[in-house]
C-alpha cells in the first residue's frame, strides 16, 4: 500500500519556543522526526511548517517542505491545508507524525496508515499501548481510550477511563490490566480530512481539549489498534530535551 507523511512543525510553543529547531544530538529534532517517517517506508513526506526559519532548515537536509498558513490552531487544519495545495485525491491515506516526536518507531507510523487500508469502515486509525501504572493512568496529561469488541473507540478521556466502581487502589485492580494510553499518531483518508477540519468543535473536545472527540461526536468511526512498539514520550521541556539527547547519543 501507499501512503504519506506530513510533520507539523510549529515554531510557537508555551514551554518551549522554537522547539523543531531545539539540536538533539547534533541535528534539529525536527529533521529526527523527517528522518523516522522516511524509514517508515511512506511514499512522500511533507514537513508543513508556519516559519521561514524551521522551512530553510528543513530544505537544507533535503526535506520537502510547504510553508502554510499562521492561523491555524491544529495539526489537522495544516495538514488539511498542504493536501489541498498537493491535490492529493480523496482516498489517499495520510499521515499525521507531529513534529515534536523524535523518537517514534518508523514501524508504527507504516502501521498506522495499513490499519487505516485494512478498515473501510473507519474513517480515521490511531493507535493504542497498554497502561501499566496507576500514575499514568490518573495524569491529565496521558490520554486515554477505551475501545469496543472490534478496536474501534468508543470515548477518550484525559481522566481515568475505565474506572472499577468499587476500587480502592487502581494501583492493584484488575481494572487496570484493560486501561490503554492514546498514541497521538493519526491516519486520514485525505477525502474526510478536509470535512473534518470544517466541522463544527463540539461541548467534549473543548472541554478535555481533545481533537478526535469532534469526530466521534458527529459520528466518525475511529480504528485505534494496539502498537507493535511503544513509542518514547515526545519533546515538551527542557527535560525532556536532555532525556531524548541521551537516548539517540546511546543509539
Amino acid at each position: 500500500m501507499s501512503f504519506k507523511v506530513v510533520i507539523p512543525a510549529r515554531y510557537g510553543s508555551t514551554r518551549l519556543p522554537g522547539k523543531p529547531l531545539v539540536d538533539l544530538a547534533g541535528k534539529p529534532m525536527v529533521r529526527h522526526v523527517w528522518e523516522r517517517a522516511q524509514a517508515s517506508g511512506a511514499e512522500d513526506v511533507v514537513l508543513a511548517t508556519d516559519d521561514a526559519g524551521i522551512e530553510a532548515a528543513a530544505r537544507a537536509f533535503g526535506a520537502r517542505v510547504c510553508l502554510t498558513s499562521v492561523h491555524h490552531t491544529s495539526g489537522s487544519d495544516r495538514i488539511a491545508e498542504v493536501a489541498a495545495r498537493m491535490d492529493w485525491p480523496d482516498d489517499a491515506i495520510v499521515v499525521n507524525l507531529q513534529g515534536d516526536e523524535p523518537l517514534t518507531p518508523p514501524s508504527i507510523v507504516r502501521q498506522v496508515a495499513e490499519n487505516l487500508a485494512a478498515h473501510p469502515e473507519a474513517v480515521i486509525a490511531t493507535l493504542c499501548t497498554p497502561i501499566t501504572r496507576a500514575a499514568q493512568l490518573y495524569d491529565p496529561h496521558t490520554v486515554k481510550v477505551v475501545r469496543d469488541a472490534r478496536d474501534f473507540a468508543l470515548y477518550f478521556s484525559r481522566a481515568p477511563i475505565p474506572w472499577e466502581r468499587d476500587a480502592l487502589d487502581m494501583e492493584v485492580s484488575p481494572a487496570l490490566q484493560v486501561c490503554r494510553r492514546h498514541i497521538g499518531l493519526y491516519a486520514y483518508r485525505v477525502g474526510y480530512l478536509k470535512c473534518f477540519t470544517r466541522m463544527e468543535s463540539c461541548a467534549l473536545e473543548r472541554i478535555e481539549s481533545l481533537e478526535q472527540l469532534r469526530a466521534l461526536y458527529h459520528g466518525a468511526r475511529i480504528h485505534v489498534g494496539t502498537a507493535l512498539e511503544t513509542p518514547p514520550a515526545g519533546v515538551d521541556t527542557q527535560e525532556d530535551v536532555e532525556r531524548v539527547t541521551l537516548v539517540l547519543r546511546q543509539t
